[in-house]
């Protein structure tokens, strides 16, 4: 986590911590770094002026912070100390060391399926914690969430609500983080844990594409989007795509309760770690779920860098040869044959999946595999001399043949002549 040097305006000591560095500021107010007598640090928020002075708030806070004690154990930042009576309520948590999801992410990118689906489980495991103790957080989001060398935690409770609580500060001024708050907390209806697990869907779905799913713009474009759109889930890996969806909806009775989520986040990250995919083919994306904005920019680029145009279909593989275009078949009668290298249909060049030097088919098949051409003539010239061979041992046979024009007495004897007596 970021840490800066504390302004001129900020306090040094706070009840009986003391500040040493700022950590960040919210809606709420600022939050600082502090160290108590015995060395332990805590993240101590100060609340904000202008809040301060609305006796609504301070109430409402005071319910907030006592709810807040009674949680116990999970994946939370545990409540150490707070001053609801102050001139500027305050209240310190255990100090978490580590980055948050938000700064994670947008540093090195969405995070794999395994990853997002352990870190899912063990924030599900603490909304559960924090739903038995009659609290809901309401405010989750990436930035609330601090992956510690001993897992996620859940941190800002201060802005947390007991179950039931209205959603609104102050008439029409919805509190939160657009891009992920849930329906009922934009129309300003009662806030229950389902409330919570629509807004951890949106965080993982956040970890798995670097954006929230409903995209970007004013706080007016995100809560009109929140309550009347889709979310865009492109880019969620399908083994989460369901589930995800599943806390997106916009009903609270349809989303998941935080138990079943937990379960099944547990199975998905089992299955994944083992590199163990789901059998099934990839869900077909609707259109809602194509991507736009930056989103959309990041995945025209990585489409452009594989050698596609963005928005159409991966290459199909190739249908298996016909018997024409075996190896070792000719090519068609009354078809033209170039050599690689010359021109092919007014175009100089190669066919593409041609080698240098076949001949091929203006029609673009490959003719006779060279090797088996090359094993026919061997063939043909050992059957060639062999026959040849054969014809020689033949005349050999029948002795040396009559000198022509030499003739004997004999061949001048007359046929009809007998023999003479001596």
């Amino acid at each position: 986590m970021a840490m800066m040097r504390l302004r001129r305006e900020d306090p040094r000591v706070v009840g009986s911590f003391r500040l040493h560095r700022r950590l960040g500021a919210g809606g709420m107010g600022v939050v600082y770094l502090g160290s108590d007598r015995r060395g332990q640090r805590v993240a101590l928020k100060v609340i904000r002026p202008d809040l301060a002075e609305d006796q609504e708030f301070r109430s409402r806070f005071a319910r907030e912070v006592s709810a807040a004690r009674r949680i116990r154990g999970g994946c939370t930042a545990r409540l150490v100390a707070a001053d609801l009576e102050a001139d500027r309520p305050w209240f310190a948590t255990q100090y978490v060391p580590g980055p948050s999801l938000h700064d994670k992410v947008a540093e090195e990118g969405p995070l794999i399926a395994s990853e997002v689906a352990s870190i899912g489980a063990a924030l599900s495991e603490g909304l559960l914690a924090v739903h038995e103790a009659g609290v809901v957080h309401r405010d989750l989001k990436p930035s609330n969430i601090l992956l510690s060398p001993k897992g996620p935690r859940i941190i800002d409770f201060g802005i947390a609500w007991a179950t039931g609580a209205s959603t609104l500060t102050h008439v029409g001024t919805a509190v939160g983080s657009p891009g992920f708050l849930a329906p009922e907390q934009v129309r300003g209806a009662a806030v229950t844990p389902a409330t919570d697990v629509f807004a951890l869907g949106a965080t993982l779905a956040y970890a798995a594409t670097a954006d929230s799913p409903f995209g970007q713009g004013s706080s007016e474009v995100m809560l009109y989007r929140v309550v009347h759109e889709e979310p865009q889930l492109y880019g969620v890996p399908d083994a989460l795509a369901p589930l995800v969806r599943a806390c997106l909806a916009k009903d609270p009775e349809e989303r998941p309760s935080t138990l079943q989520l937990s379960m099944r986040l547990k199975e998905i990250a089992a299955r994944e770690a083992q590199g163990v995919g789901d059998a099934r083919p990839p869900h077909p994306r609707a259109d809602h779920d194509r991507p736009t904005g930056r989103l959309a920019e990041r995945y025209a680029d990585q489409e452009t860098e594989r050698g596609r145009t963005p928005g159409t279909p991966a290459p199909r593989a190739h249908a298996p040869r016909s018997s024409a275009q075996r190896p070792g078949s000719r090519p068609s009668a009354g078809r033209s044959t170039t050599r690689s290298g010359g021109r092919t249909n007014g175009r100089p060049g190669t066919r593409p999946g041609t080698r240098p030097g076949t001949r091929t088919t203006s029609a673009g098949r490959r003719p006779a595999n060279p090797r088996l051409l090359r094993q026919r003539l061997v063939v043909f010239v050992v059957v060639t001399l062999l026959v040849a061979l054969g014809i020689a041992a033949a005349q050999g046979c029948q002795g040396p043949a009559r000198s022509a024009g030499v003739t004997t007495d004999l061949d001048r004897r007359p046929a009809q002549d007998g023999p003479r007596l001596l």
